[in-house]
C-alpha cells in the first residue's frame, strides 16, 4: 500500500508538486505507531529520488539556468536542514494552523489566467537570482519543518514572481526541492529519524511514479499544468484545513 501511494505522489509530485498530499497521509495511518519526525523522514528519502528523477527528464527538455538557480539550491539545502532541526524539537501546530490560508491566498493571487502559459521572465539577471534565492531559502525552510505543498511553492516562485511558463519552471523547481529534501534526509538521518528498508522501497516506487508524471506534463504542456496547480492548490487548502481545524 504505502509503494502505491509513493507511485501516485510521485506522479503528482512530477506533474506539479504537492506529493506529500499523498505520501505523508499514507505512511501516518498505516504506520501510526511510528514517531512521527521519522515518517518525516521516510517521506523525504522516497521523495528525494523521485524529483531526482523528474529533474533529469525535465532537465533534458527545457534546460535549466544553473547560473540562477546555483545559489538558490545550496540555499535550500541549508534552509531544509534547519527547519528539520527545528522539526525534531517542536510542536508544528502554530503553522499548521495558518497554512491553509497561506494557500488560501496563493490560489487567490494566481487567478490570471494566462500567468504560466509563456515564458516571459521578468526583471533583471541579478534580481531573478536573487529571488529565487531567497525563495528558495524560506521554502527550503517550510519544506524540512512541514513539507506538503513545497513543489508548489517553488513552482509559484519561478511563474509568479519570476515570468517563467510552467514547463520552463519545472526542472529549476524540481532541482531546488531536490536539493532542500536532501538537506532534510541528511537531518533526520543524523538524529536516527529515518525507516530506510522501508524508504528506499517506497523510492523505487515514487521514482516511477515521477517519470510517468513527467512525461504526461511534457507532452500536455502548460495549460495543463496551469489547470493541475489550481486543483493541487486546492486540495491543499482542504487537506491541511482538515489537519488543522477537523475532529481529532
Amino acid at each position: 500500500l504505502l509503494a502505491l501511494a509513493a507511485f501516485f505522489a510521485g506522479l503528482v509530485d512530477a506533474v506539479m508538486g504537492g506529493g506529500g498530499l499523498v505520501q505523508i497521509p499514507a505512511l501516518l495511518t498505516l504506520l501510526p505507531a511510528a514517531a512521527p519526525a521519522a515518517l518525516l523522514g521516510t517521506n523525504k528519502l522516497a521523495s528525494s529520488v523521485g524529483t531526482a528523477g523528474a529533474a533529469f527528464t525535465y532537465g533534458r527538455s527545457f534546460r535549466p539556468p544553473w547560473r540562477m538557480i546555483a545559489p538558490g539550491l545550496l540555499l535550500a539545502f541549508a534552509g531544509s536542514a534547519l527547519g528539520a532541526t527545528v522539526a525534531v524539537a517542536l510542536p508544528m501546530e502554530l503553522l499548521r494552523k495558518a497554512l491553509p490560508f497561506v494557500l488560501a491566498l496563493l490560489l487567490v493571487g494566481n487567478g490570471n489566467a494566462q500567468l504560466g502559459l509563456e515564458h516571459a521572465p521578468t526583471r533583471t539577471a541579478g534580481a531573478r537570482t536573487w529571488i529565487a534565492s531567497v525563495g528558495a531559502a524560506l521554502i527550503g525552510f517550510y519544506d524540512g519543518l512541514l513539507g506538503p505543498g513545497t513543489g508548489v511553492f517553488l513552482k509559484l516562485l519561478y511563474v509568479r514572481f519570476l515570468g517563467f511558463g510552467f514547463l520552463n519552471a519545472a526542472a529549476p523547481a524540481k532541482l531546488t526541492n531536490l536539493a532542500s529534501n536532501l538537506g532534510g534526509v541528511l537531518v533526520f538521518a543524523h538524529a536516527g529519524q529515518l525507516l530506510w528498508s522501508l524508504g528506499l522501497a517506497m523510492a523505487v516506487a515514487n521514482w516511477a511514479g515521477g517519470q510517468v508524471g513527467a512525461r504526461l506534463a511534457l507532452r500536455q504542456g502548460n495549460r495543463f499544468l496551469r489547470l493541475a496547480f489550481l486543483v493541487v492548490v486546492a486540495a491543499l487548502i482542504l487537506k491541511t484545513g482538515w489537519d488543522a481545524y477537523g475532529p481529532r
